[in-house]
Formats: C-alpha cells, structure tokens, sequence
C-alpha cells in the first residue's frame, strides 16, 4: 500500500512582529496509507500549529532521533508526539512515520503565504 501525505500549510505574515521566523498560522494534512504514517501526521499538525520555524525543525530534529535512536529519555517538548518511540524498533515504518514531516521541511522550502505540499512512498 502506498502512504500519501498533502499537507496545506498557512504561514504567518512575516510583517508580523509575533511571527518569528515565518511560523506555522496553521497546518493541516489529508492522506491515506498505514496507521503510523497517519498518527505521525495528525500528531504532529495538532503539535506544530503556531509555532515558529525554529521550533518546528526543532521538533523535526527531536522527532527523527526519537524514532531512528535508542535514547532513553525522549524530549519533552515533543508531548504526545513521544508514542511514536516504539517505530524504532521496526526500521522499515521510520519512512511511515518521518513522511509527515518531511512534508514540512518541502513546505518550508516553499516560504511564506500557503503552501501545499505532497508526498508519496511506495
């Protein structure tokens, strides 16, 4: 089964002084494909929506360690987002679970306003 991902992504006005680094106004995804690519998806939009950009590839960061490491403490900072420890030990579902954020990264990549982005993986 194919997992796919599109991610629409509002960010806001970088005339905004609130709005460090072209943050995330609000993100959101539709897709389909197993269950850990979907939970990875709706974790992290609930999680990234109305943060910054250095937040958010903070928690990209935090996210790729916590499911590709063995550290025994995962970062706080990622809340819920911590269920997704066990993807480690199944190193063919990390793509699963790193789709989504992936997502993010490509829409960054795209600047400011909205951005829509898709992702597939056979």
């Amino acid at each position: 089964m194919k997992s796919c991902t599109t991610l629409r992504v509002s960010f806001h006005d970088p005339g905004n002084r609130r709005a460090i680094g072209g943050g995330l106004e609000d993100i959101k995804f539709t897709g389909h494909g197993c269950a850990i690519s979907q939970a990875s998806a709706s974790l992290m939009t609930v999680k990234l929506k109305g943060k910054s950009r250095p937040e958010a590839m903070e928690m990209l960061r935090a996210f790729h360690d916590l499911v590709t490491n063995d550290a025994n403490e995962a970062p706080k900072v990622l809340g819920d987002l911590r269920v997704m420890r066990g993807v480690r030990n199944f190193p063919q579902r990390v793509k699963c679970a790193m789709l989504p954020w992936r997502a993010v990264e490509q829409a960054f990549e795209q600047g400011a306003g909205e951005a829509t982005v898709s992702t597939e993986l056979a």
